[in-house]
């Protein structure tokens, strides 16, 4: 089983690239009109100083002329290096336009995720960069946060169901997330009820074949270690909430 080419942004006729000095802009052509606003935009993210919001307070929400809503993720590391580098990235290949070819590709398999809007790369060195990654803004909350706010074992229950479906379509369709976790699971509404979005692909992988045992194991046993890392004490995810997010 092998990975396909993850760059589809380079031929996906509805994406384009604009390039103002040190930064590069790809962006889904609804939003092309708005390229210099959401470049200046992104610009004054770039120094900010504010925190984000989600995992590592890196997303901020985007308010367009137009109406026009975008959720912004901006790259920053984890761990030790994350002190030394913070959102600073290395190489020629930056890691948002191979996440937009990644997600672009899921779109088209019917995997349930962000609707991909773009990325933008800012030069600040020779293979040194910062990046952002776009995506159409979804209105909802992680499932973290959902468990820990709605305390209907019907409506929880289903929600996780959800979830789990989610996730089977992501691994049946060929893809594989790096950093599966509570916080990386969107909730949102479908009509009368609830469905799950998955986000942040930052790394993951696709192939053209369902995915193994192996892999799916090893998704799974991530997601399991961010349950317990959350909730230790199993207040808001006990056995039986667990059980439906991994069956196996």
């Amino acid at each position: 089983m092998r990975p396909p080419s993850q760059m589809k942004w380079r031929s996906d006729p509805n994406f384009s690239t604009f390039r103002i000095g040190r930064r590069e802009l790809v962006i889904h052509r609804d939003i092309a009109p708005q390229a210099g606003q959401i470049m200046q935009k992104l610009g004054e993210l770039t120094s900010a100083v504010e925190a984000g919001a989600c995992n590592r307070r890196s997303a901020y929400r985007l308010d367009l002329d137009g109406g026009v809503e975008l959720f912004a993720r901006r790259g920053r590391r984890g761990g030790m290096i994350g002190f030394i580098l913070s959102d600073v990235y290395v190489g020629m290949a930056p890691r948002p336009l191979t996440e937009l070819g990644v997600t672009i590709e899921a779109t088209r398999r019917g995997i349930p995720v962000a609707e991909p809007m773009g990325a933008m790369i800012d030069w600040i060195g020779p293979a040194l960069y910062r990046g952002f990654f776009l995506t159409r803004a979804v209105r909802g909350m992680t499932l973290w946060e959902f468990v820990k706010t709605d305390d209907d074992p019907t409506v929880r229950s289903h929600v996780l169901g959800q979830a789990r479906a989610a996730i089977d379509t992501m691994h049946n369709k060929g893809l594989l997330h790096a950093d599966l976790n509570l916080h990386n699971l969107l909730v949102t509404r479908a009509r009368d009820s609830f469905t799950v979005v998955i986000i942040d692909l930052d790394k993951s992988r696709l192939f053209d074949a369902p995915l193994s045992s192996a892999m799916r194991r090893k998704n799974a046993a991530r997601l399991m270690r961010s349950a317990r890392k959350l909730d230790p004490s199993g207040r808001f995810l006990d056995a039986a909430a667990l059980s439906i997010l991994n069956p196996s």
